[in-house]
């Protein structure tokens, strides 16, 4: 794949009780990404063809990121992240990585959660491929893609849309484990390429002293310059 020119497309899940989450995470990756980035927030009031009627989502995203190879009008490639997540790395290696035999990319996380409450006092709960869907590098242009309209999955469960039912397993293409890496679940990991605050970024009061907060800070503290110059 050529990268002159190449713009990446990123769709990052976006819930107004976590906004700072979400800028600081787009902060760290225009820091360390090369080569353009096109970074989408999926904000629910801006998605007006998809009536989001779902009542068992912890965040406005939980659905939503099922829209991306409609939002980038099923064509190229493009990224979903959860927005509670730190990028260490440059996004231009991830895509380096799309496999064209593949409907999507994933980490293939096999674990059982260590909380069974996370941020928000939202229950923590074990299921099949639990975490697969928070990082997504999806092959837009795939033809079993065509079905994930606003309609589609608006009708859909969430144990449907999150197991990729819609696609054979073997459509499934496999990232490794530091574009996901999970705070707290898994042992620390400083140099991961994506560190993942998935039971609490430390803007919440209970999380402010997470494994590896320090990291999220810094991009804080730096995304903060000029505020009082």
């Amino acid at each position: 794949m050529s990268y002159k020119s190449f713009v990446i497309n990123l769709y990052v899940g976006y819930d107004e009780r976590e906004a700072i989450a979400y800028h600081v995470f787009c902060h760290s990756v225009i820091k360390n990404t090369s080569i353009p980035v096109k970074i989408t927030p999926l904000v629910l009031s801006q998605l007006k063809e998809f009536n989001e009627t779902h009542q068992d989502r912890s965040n406005d995203f939980v659905y939503s990121r099922f829209l991306t190879p409609y939002l980038n009008e099923f064509n190229g490639w493009a990224i979903f992240a959860d927005g509670d997540m730190i990028c260490q790395a440059d996004l231009k290696e991830l895509i380096a990585m799309a496999d064209p035999n593949k409907a999507l990319m994933v980490v293939k996380h096999d674990y059982e959660t260590k909380a069974s409450i996370k941020y928000l006092g939202n229950i923590n709960e074990n299921y099949p491929r639990k975490n697969w869907s928070s990082v997504i590098l999806w092959n837009c242009s795939h033809p079993k893609h065509k079905i994930l309209t606003p309609e589609f999955v608006a009708n859909q469960t969430g144990k449907f849309l999150h197991r990729f039912s819609w696609l054979d397993d073997k459509d499934i293409g496999e990232l490794p484990l530091e574009w996901n890496w999970l705070a707290c679940e898994y042992e620390k990991n400083e140099q991961a390429n994506l560190i993942h605050y998935t039971l609490g970024t430390p803007c919440f009061k209970d999380f402010r002293d997470t494994d590896m907060a320090e990291i999220w800070y810094d991009y804080y503290e730096s995304a903060k310059k000029g505020f009082d110059q």
